[in-house]
Formats: structure tokens, C-alpha cells, sequence
């Protein structure tokens, strides 16, 4: 039998107590974003702002963590984040889930603020807060490590997920980072971490297994994903996301200065065909996963020859090589390693970065406004230089600490039509979305803080029909993400094939789950979410995007032309589909009873009613 023990911290009162959601609960939420959505709803009040002692900070798991299924050491953070100021939901991969279940818990809950610095351990099946004054204004890496050693213990043998100074000065876009460069990254989960005073959560490696159902046609259904993987995605299995970036040139997908241009030339070191066959790499894999995706990697050629950090994914590299006009691959590995370790989402930084660049450029912004720091396209210790201030909220990194929308309209004049982010106050994901609508549209009507749905195939790239149907049809990622496993191994990233991952839960827990009941279950989840943010202040107009992030491309390939002209015909077709009021957002009560949310209606609708 599946249940979710959860460990509650009270940072107020320092005090630690459990609680388990019984089997019924487990069925209807699963685990990881959907349990996370059921407390973040039933505890934080409408008023509550992202930084307020009464928001919670969950770091959640499921049912398939610690198991033999591959990259099932993940985790899944859920919060009200500190850019939207709405509902959170963010993964990280590596060990921490896996030792997490090991250690005797499902999820981790914290609420309250504390007085002091402290950090959170976990071992086999007790918790305790200790003091982490110690640690105060270490980066992330150099936190793991220092927690690591106090122990004793290995990097397998311990894992450590931590903020930095970005996430110890409320930077409303600072992550949470661990076992080695992991990251939890959207919508300011380390703010909200940060303004709790929690530096570290730990969990120690304990012995033993996850119980599960069927072992055997666990192990076999693992076997069978990681084939299909392999067969139908080999670039992916073989080389994680590095071939991502020489793909995308010919069809405008890369982020080029800005969204200024769609022409990006010498692009051929920054992909791992290049990178990977000249720098060294030590594997790093996750928990149980064979996939040749996470290596150590150090630089042996160019300025920073002898550098070392984690290997970037396509998004650092598109966000620190086209987006700030540079075409170094070891600028990448430092400037990645920097937002590691300062505890900044690498998304929101290298949109920021290269937004400051443009304003620079066009004398926006001048050498007074940014300490000396002269940052030209392409100027890489100026942008590590501009990282730091923001980290530390130093001069304009005060201003810029508050992602690219705030920054944006606090310079005000010709900065508002340079910045690239959504209504709702967050960046996009390191793509030119303006030739991939379906992600743009996405982005802009997601309620976790980041892409919902995912990138999924679509017929015509341009067709709001099309785009509405595709996203309203292949709501998936919320089980995924219920369920806590990576979505490369279980190539869950494109596609709605859920089929032998719903057998993969069955086989865990003895359910009889099936696909229909899968997909309601995310769409129970996504309905949540959105109820949470309508209780919060979420309001149609919002959900809208930046003049620069929808215009059309001028340049390049492609040409897109620009999605304004029909994008309320797509919020119609949207809500209309997803059993929403077109007036107010709202789920209607129809769809809430539909998807068993009876007991949210009136949440909802009280006004309606009386």
C-alpha cells in the first residue's frame, strides 16, 4: 500500500512533526506537484504573498522514487514562487528523492519564517533543524560540499540541496541547487526558501529498498521505456540535450541578442558534437539512470581553459551563446556554473543579461547606471561581473534582482519594449518561442510558474486551432511530475505515450490506474493549480505576453510573423476547451465536479451563488 509521509517543519517554532496522507489521498493526488497543489491550496490563504512565514516551501516525491526506474531520484518543489506571486511547480533531478523515500518520507513541508539560519537534516526516519550561521553567504556548491564534510560522507553517500547568496537576499528568481549542480529553478523557489531562513535541506543515504508491489515487472517495465527511449530518441539517450542548439539555427529557434535578430553565425562550438569530442568529461549520472547526460565537464581550450563545472543543458547554452551574442562554449560552462553557484535560474538570468546588453547597447543604460561594468554584446566578465551585483543586490543589481519585467518597468522609457517575458511576471524558457507559438501560448497560460504542457508536435506551427487542440488534448506533464521521474529516461518530455509509465505505477503500488484515469488525474492537478491562482489574484489580462517576446521575426530563416492578431481567438478556444470562463478565468463548476473538485466550487463561485 502507497501512502506520503510527511515530515512538517515549523521554522517559527523550530518544531518538526509527521502526518501520512492515507492511500485515498495518494490516489486522487499521487505525489510530488499533485500533493503539492493539494496542501498549497488547502494552507496558504488568499493575501498570502511569496515571502509572508504562511506560505509553504514543499519538496516532494512519489511513488516510483528510490525504485529501479530510471532518474527516479528526482524531486519536485511546489510553492506560491516569487515572480508570479502564484503557484510553483519546478523539478530538479539527481538523489534527493530517492534517499528522501529511503530515509523514511514522501514529502517535506515547511512553513514559518525563522529568526536565524538554519538547515534541515534528515536520517532515517528523523529530523532535526541545525544551526547553518556557518554557512551564510557560501554559494550553493561550496554549501554541499562544506555540510558533506562536517559529516564525513560521500557524494553518493549524502545529498544536499541548498540556496546561495541570490536565494539568501530574496532574488526573486534564485533557485535551489544540489547533489552537484541540480537545479529547482523557476518562478523563486530559493526566495521563498531564503526569506524562511532554511540554507540546506539534507538527507542522509540510508540502507534498504522501496517496498513496491511487483519488483520484477517494475524492473521489466523499466527495461522496456529505457528501449523505447533509446529507439525512438537515440540523440537524446546518447547525448542528453547537447545536440539541441545545431538544430535549431536553420529553423530560428535560438534566442539571438535579445530577440534583436534570428542571424547567428560560428554557432558550431557550442554544440556537443564540437564541445563534447574537445573538453573532458566525467560521467555524473543520476539516480538508476544509464542515460549519457549529465557529465562533469572541464574546458581545455579558449580563455577558460581549465575551467570545471556541470555540464550545461541547451537552455545555458543558448541563454549564455546566442542570447548575449557570444560563441565561447567554456564562457557557457563558467557562466552556468556561476548561476549554479550564486543559486540563480539560468533562464531568467540570461534573458536578464542580455536584456541589460540591449539597454546598453541602445544607451538605455550607461556605465554610471551599471558600476563601470561595461556590458557590451558578448562581454562575458561583464555579464559574470553583473551576475554577482544581482545576486548580492548591489547598485542596478538591485533593480535587476527582480527578473526582467520588474527590471523592465522600473528603468521604464524604451526598456519596456526590449524586455521578453510573460504577464504574469517570468521569463520564457531558452527558445525563440515567437516560431514556436504552441510554447509561447504555453507559457503564457501556465499555472506552475513555467511551460505546463511541454514542447508537443504540432501540425501547423502557426494554427491557433491546431495549438488550442494540442494543448488541451496532451496534458500530461502534471502526472509525470506527480510521479517525481525525469522526463528523459521515460521520454515524457514530447509525447503523451503514457501508457507503460501508468503500468509502471500499478506495478509500484497494485492499482489498477489506467491512461484516462492518468490524464484526469493531471487535468485534476492543472485545474487546481489554476483555482489557486484565481483565489490569488490571477485575472485574464494577464495572461498575455511582452511586445518584444511577441513581435515578428525580422530576420533569419523562418520570418515568423507575429501572434498578436490571434491570440484572444486562441484564449477563446483555450478556455472554451478547458472548461473555463472566458470572462473570469475560472474553472467552471461543471469541470471542477467532473474532475472530482467538488468541494472547491463554492471557493470558486461563492460570490455567483449568493
Amino acid at each position: 500500500m502507497y501512502t506520503n509521509r510527511v515530515l512538517r517543519v515549523d521554522m517559527s517554532g523550530k518544531k518538526i512533526t509527521n502526518e501520512v496522507f492515507d492511500e485515498t489521498m495518494c490516489r486522487k493526488y499521487i505525489g510530488g506537484v499533485g500533493i503539492g497543489a493539494h496542501i498549497l491550496y488547502k494552507e496558504v490563504p488568499a493575501g498570502t504573498n511569496w515571502n509572508d512565514p504562511q506560505n509553504r516551501l514543499i519538496i516532494g516525491t512519489g511513488p516510483l522514487n528510490g525504485t529501479a526506474v530510471a532518474g527516479s531520484g528526482s524531486i519536485c518543489v511546489v510553492t506560491k514562487g516569487a515572480l508570479t506571486n502564484g503557484a510553483t511547480s519546478t523539478q530538479a533531478n539527481g538523489f534527493f528523492g530517492a534517499f528522501l523515500r529511503l530515509a523514511g518520507f514522501e514529502t517535506i513541508v515547511v512553513e514559518g519564517a525563522c529568526d536565524e539560519w538554519m538547515y534541515l537534516y534528515i536520517s532515517n526516519g528523523t529530523a532535526e533543524l541545525k544551526s547553518a550561521e556557518h554557512l551564510v553567504g557560501k554559494d550553493t556548491l561550496d554549501t554541499e560540499a562544506q555540510i558533506r564534510n562536517d559529516y564525513g560522507k560521500k557524494r553518493k553517500e549524502m545529498s544536499v540541496y541548498a540556496i546561495g547568496p541570490a536565494g539568501e537576499n530574496g532574488v526573486r528568481f534564485s533557485a535551489i541547487v544540489g547533489d552537484d549542480g541540480h537545479v529547482a529553478a523557476h518562478n523563486g523557489v530559493g526566495a521563498v526558501m531564503g526569506s524562511k531562513k532554511l540554507k540546506a535541506v539534507v538527507v542522509e543515504r540510508c540502507q534498504g529498498a522501496i517496498d513496491v508491489h511487483d519488483p520484477e515487472t517494475l524492473s521489466a517495465l523499466n527495461k522496456k521505456v529505457l528501449h523505447r527511449t533509446k529507439t525512438e530518441r537515440p540523440a537524446l539517450y546518447e547525448e542528453g540535450t547537447s545536440f539541441v542548439l545545431g538544430t535549431y539555427v536553420d529553423k530560428a529557434l535560438l534566442p539571438v541578442k535579445n530577440l534583436t535578430t534570428n542571424v547567428f553565425k560560428n554557432h558550431e562550438k557550442l554544440t556537443g558534437e564540437y564541445y563534447r569530442s574537445h573538453f573532458d568529461l566525467e560521467p555524473r549520472p543520476c539516480w538508476r539512470c544509464p542515460l549519457k547526460h549529465v557529465h562533469k565537464m572541464t574546458v581545455t581550450e579558449g580563455p577558460y581553459k581549465g575551467y570545471s563545472g556541470d555540464e550545461p543543458e541547451y537552455e545555458l547554452f543558448s541563454g549564455f551563446g546566442p542570447q548575449i551574442g557570444q560563441t565561447d562554449p567554456g564562457a557557457v560552462v563558467m557562466l552556468t556554473d556561476t548561476v549554479d553557484r550564486l543559486g540563480l535560474d539560468g533562464n531568467e538570468s540570461s534573458w536578464l543579461i542580455g536584456f541589460v546588453m540591449e539597454c546598453y547597447d541602445k544607451g538605455v543604460l550607461n556605465a554610471s547606471d551599471t558600476g563601470g561594468i561595461e556590458m557590451d554584446w558578448g562581454n562575458v566578465e561583464a555579464a559574470r561581473a553583473m551576475l554577482h551585483k544581482i545576486a548580492r543586490r548591489e547598485g542596478i543589481g538591485d533593480i535587476l534582482a527582480e527578473g526582467v519585467m520588474r527590471a523592465a518597468q522600473k528603468i521604464g522609457g524604451d526598456a519596456l519594449d526590449m524586455a521578453v517575458y510573460v504577464k504574469k511576471g517570468h521569463a520564457p524558457r531558452g527558445h525563440d518561442h515567437r516560431v514556436r507559438w504552441i510554447e509561447m501560448f504555453d507559457t503564457a497560460t501556465s499555472d506552475c510558474g513555467t511551460l505546463s504542457v511541454g514542447p508537443q508536435a504540432v501540425k501547423d506551427p502557426f494554427s491557433p486551432e491546431d495549438i488550442v487542440n494540442t494543448l488541451t488534448k496532451k496534458r500530461v506533464r502534471s502526472f509525470i511530475d506527480s510521479l517525481v521521474i525525469c522526463a528523459f529516461p521515460s521520454n515524457s518530455t514530447a509525447t503523451d505515450k503514457i501508457g507503460p509509465i501508468v503500468e509502471m505505477l500499478n506495478a509500484a503500488t497494485g492499482w489498477d490506474y489506467t491512461e484516462s484515469e492518468a490524464k484526469k488525474t493531471a487535468l485534476r492537478i492543472d485545474n487546481l493549480l489554476r483555482a489557486f491562482n484565481i483565489r490569488h489574484g490571477l485575472t485574464p489580462d494577464l495572461e498575455g505576453v511582452s511586445s518584444r517576446y511577441s513581435s515578428a521575426q525580422k530576420d533569419g530563416p523562418i520570418k515568423a510573423k507575429s501572434i498578436r492578431p490571434y491570440w484572444d481567438e486562441m484564449l477563446d478556444g483555450y478556455y472554451q476547451k478547458m472548461g473555463w470562463d472566458r470572462k473570469t478565468g475560472k474553472p467552471l463548476p461543471e469541470t471542477l465536479k467532473a474532475l472530482g473538485l467538488g468541494e472547491i466550487v463554492g471557493d470558486m463561485w461563492e460570490s455567483e451563488n449568493q
